[in-house]
């Protein structure tokens, strides 16, 4: 028999998917605006009204229990649909226009190259659209979009894309990037299987254009890769310019100062890139600004 939940309120939801996300009561309690004891005394409420802790808590952590993690998540779902009760009365007078605060991933590789093209005929397009950029690896911006946290993630396609909505942008090619002179920048024709894995240079683990490289090297030319730390593609374009190797490089990341340095040549075949998508949570409450939003970046690309 299925428990009464008439008690639950929207409110209660927000305190645990709050305390979920800092993992900390005190700054929990600040971000939903409520006294640590207040917002202690109503979890506690719930969970003694569900049977079961949502949350383990020491003098030093808190952690979230299994049975909790499932309510969480599922707090997460109807907080989300709720929401978007407040925007089927906007929907009725749609003009056209993004309004508020939206919060946009970028994945590193892409977001200082990209961004700078499109921001300034958005905030034309929307001038009542406030966008706050945040660049990061792809897990961690798709955690973050997940979680809430992220209106919306431009990407790469190159993840699972379970509970998530994707909006084709544009196909991004790849050029290779060689230092001045090398034997590879004088071949008439450049393919995947001249690529050596242990010549090039790459980002570090966690980028996905790291991946995207070596799965386009031959397999029987993937040796020992060589190890750097590098975590932005300028850093890779200087040891590039160093002669340390060659590497892939996205076709919005060649406009550089260092062209006396480099050499960039494209590869023959067309397909030899990635796709570049936007991307949204499913049962995302502001769907029809995510689709005015694709809309105007398919209407201005940057290739």
């Amino acid at each position: 028999m299925a428990m009464n939940v008439s008690w639950m309120t929207l409110r209660d939801l927000e305190y645990i998917v709050a305390v979920a996300h800092h993992l900390h009561f005190g700054k929990a309690s600040e971000a939903c605006n409520i006294s640590q004891p207040a917002l202690s005394a109503q979890i506690k409420k719930m969970e003694d009204r569900l049977g079961f802790p949502i949350f383990e808590r020491t003098n030093r952590r808190v952690s979230i229990t299994d049975r909790g993690r499932a309510v969480i998540e599922q707090a997460k779902v109807v907080l989300e649909e709720a929401e978007k009760i407040g925007f089927l009365v906007s929907a009725e007078t749609d003009d056209g226009q993004i309004r508020g605060i939206f919060k946009l991933g970028a994945i590193a590789t892409l977001g200082p190259y990209y961004v700078p093209t499109f921001l300034p005929q958005l905030k034309k397009t929307f001038p009542e659209l406030q966008v706050i950029l945040r660049e990061g690896l792809t897990d961690s911006l798709l955690q973050d979009l997940r979680s809430g946290e992220l209106d919306a993630v431009l990407a790469a396609r190159t993840f699972s894309e379970t509970g998530l909505r994707v909006f084709h942008l544009f196909h991004e090619p790849f050029l290779l990037a060689t230092p001045k002179g090398h034997p590879l920048s004088k071949k008439s024709n450049i393919r995947p299987k001249d690529l050596r894995a242990e010549e090039m240079v790459l980002l570090e683990d966690g980028h996905c254009l790291r991946d995207q490289a070596l799965d386009l090297c031959p397999p029987n030319r993937r040796g020992s890769v060589r190890q750097f730390h590098v975590t932005s593609l300028e850093t890779l374009r200087h040891l590039v310019g160093a002669g340390l190797g060659y590497t892939l490089m996205p076709k919005l990341a060649t406009n550089s100062h260092m062209k006396g340095l480099l050499q960039y040549r494209t590869f023959p075949q067309e397909s030899i890139g990635r796709e570049i998508i936007l991307v949204c949570r499913e049962r995302y409450s502001r769907l029809s600004d995510i689709e005015k939003l694709a809309q105007f970046l398919q209407s201005n690309p940057p290739l």
